[in-house]
């Protein structure tokens, strides 16, 4: 049952042709970066979590994070092993001293590879809430 759902997402997130623009006013979307801006990896968590807000972003990483992260942050979901997919694991604390908050929290905005960003979807304080919560994945 998990499966079909899986492959007719990663269809939806990685393997969908780009539709060509049809004309000069109609604009294709921006290459997706590569690198974090130096700038944006020295930024540091301003916030305090609460239980209530960790509760939140974990609830929040199960619809769109898991999937390719695994439940437990492991790189190891079910998309990101249908498409084999290497992916930082986030339980480990060794690949996780070399990733600053500022780091993760822009890749979870804008995304990194063919990892889309939230956007405007989260706002700032549960984007923080999340790098907190990825950053919990390496203390178990």
């Amino acid at each position: 049952m998990l499966k079909p759902l899986v492959a007719i997402t990663a269809l939806m997130l990685f393997g969908y042709p780009a539709r060509q623009p049809a004309g000069p006013s109609e604009q294709t979307a921006p290459a997706q970066a590569t690198a974090v801006p130096a700038e944006a990896a020295a930024l540091t968590n301003p916030i305090k979590p609460t239980a209530e807000s960790l509760a939140k972003a974990k609830k929040m990483y199960g619809y769109d994070c898991s999937m390719c992260h695994g439940d437990t942050g492991n790189g190891q979901g079910d998309l990101a092993v249908d498409l084999k997919l290497k992916l930082k694991d986030f339980t480990n604390p060794e690949d996780m001293k070399t990733v600053t908050d500022g780091e993760m929290f822009w890749v979870i905005q804008n995304g990194i590879g063919k990892m889309p960003g939230e956007g405007e979807r989260l706002k700032q304080d549960d984007t923080w809430n999340m790098v907190v919560l990825v950053r919990n994945f390496a203390k178990k």
